[in-house]
């Protein structure tokens, strides 16, 4: 009887730590910091003229409050809602729980380099650079046999097909004005393609409004069901560079009613609920040290190294905000996705280690 009740406790102890996750969606808005992410707006930047484009009373109404955890969730209600209920938030830096780039260069692809190869290249030092030598961890997973040709990129920045190196790892890659469908797109594709298309181009050729990223995505989430997603939001960096810290604002408490309008669309599919874990983060931080260099990141502006990171789904411990002192890196994300879908993402370069604190014990 004994050993019938050891074997019976083995199995219920195998089957709880076995692989849940069998899709995994990630995430980033571009060079959104954490002093928002933990802390809300920021009041010294609000009452800014240079920064509040003529408009601080809509700022304040929409989201300020004398609580700092109530101001944030005004800014990002899914994040402080659903996410740190169910899943973990890391880099609040006023708590000790640091996250930082480890390229020496702070800025945008030399970090989504970073995030999916796990590796710092120090050669790619531009934003101009060409495609990426380095494998990434989209790749990587495209190549397993359970998830190939179920992989698929979507970001507003041209530089993505170049960041993913579109051409040799072999998933798509839609970027900026890339249409999406090919030769033969669908009517909802094509729709999308003419909306953007057709679309004011407030950051020109380089980069459309996030909103056609959104929506490419959740098409393509809908209707080809991909188990390895990712999706690049730009805006926040956009606006940030322009000084517009009304914008700044809008544009990510949009881009955090997108992550609800994806999630509440995973929980409700056969194929995605309880088997899907999403990852939200940023490629670099900005300034804050100095209250105008908000605007700016890269290694001459303190601060800019800074980042955060959100995760939640069934391999992940619902504990909530890290209020717990420690050092992360971007590095670390890719081995952590990899990990996260069951597999161990070696190729040719280096690549960080996990971060085996994320995971169910």
């Amino acid at each position: 009887m004994k050993k019938i009740l050891l074997s019976a406790f083995v199995l219920i102890s195998f089957l709880s730590n076995a692989q849940k996750t069998e899709n995994i969606i990630i995430i980033t808005t571009d060079g959104f910091r954490w002093q928002e992410v933990f802390k809300g707006m920021d009041p010294a930047i609000a009452n800014d003229k240079r920064f509040n484009q003529g408009d601080s009373t809509y700022i304040y109404k929409k989201y300020s409050s004398a609580d700092i955890k109530e101001s944030r969730k005004k800014l990002m209600p899914f994040l402080w809602s659903e996410i740190v209920s169910k899943g973990q938030i890391y880099g609040n830096r006023d708590l000790g729980n640091k996250v930082d780039v480890s390229n020496p260069y702070w800025f945008s692809y030399p970090g989504y380099s970073e995030i999916m190869t796990g590796n710092v290249d120090v050669a790619i030092n531009s934003n101009s650079y060409k495609a990426n030598p380095n494998v990434n961890i989209l790749e990587f997973l495209n190549q397993q046999p359970k998830l190939k040709g179920k992989t698929a990129a979507f970001g507003a920045w041209d530089a993505f097909d170049r960041i993913l190196n579109e051409e040799r790892s072999g998933f798509p890659v839609i970027s900026a004005y890339d249409n999406v469908g090919g030769n033969k797109p669908t009517a909802t594709q094509k729709l999308l393609n003419d909306m953007r298309n057709n679309s004011y181009k407030p950051f020109h050729e380089d980069e459309c409004l996030d909103v056609f990223t959104h929506y490419q995505a959740l098409n393509e989430l809908k209707t080809n069901k991909p188990k390895v997603l990712y999706i690049a939001y730009g805006e926040t960096d956009e606006w940030a560079h322009h000084a517009q810290y009304k914008s700044y604002l809008d544009a990510a408490n949009q881009v955090d009613k997108w992550i609800k309008e994806i999630w509440d669309f995973v929980q409700n599919d056969p194929q995605y609920k309880n088997k899907t874990t999403l990852l939200i983060t940023v490629d670099h931080g900005r300034g804050d040290k100095t209250k105008a260099q908000w605007t700016d990141h890269g290694s001459d502006v303190p601060g800019a190294s800074e980042i955060w990171f959100a995760v939640m789904g069934p391999e992940i411990a619902a504990k909530g905000e890290i209020k717990t002192e420690g050092q992360l890196y971007q590095k670390q994300f890719a081995q952590t996705i990899a990990k996260i879908m069951g597999y161990n993402f070696t190729t040719t370069h280096p690549v960080a280690n996990e971060i085996p604190e994320l995971l169910k014990k």
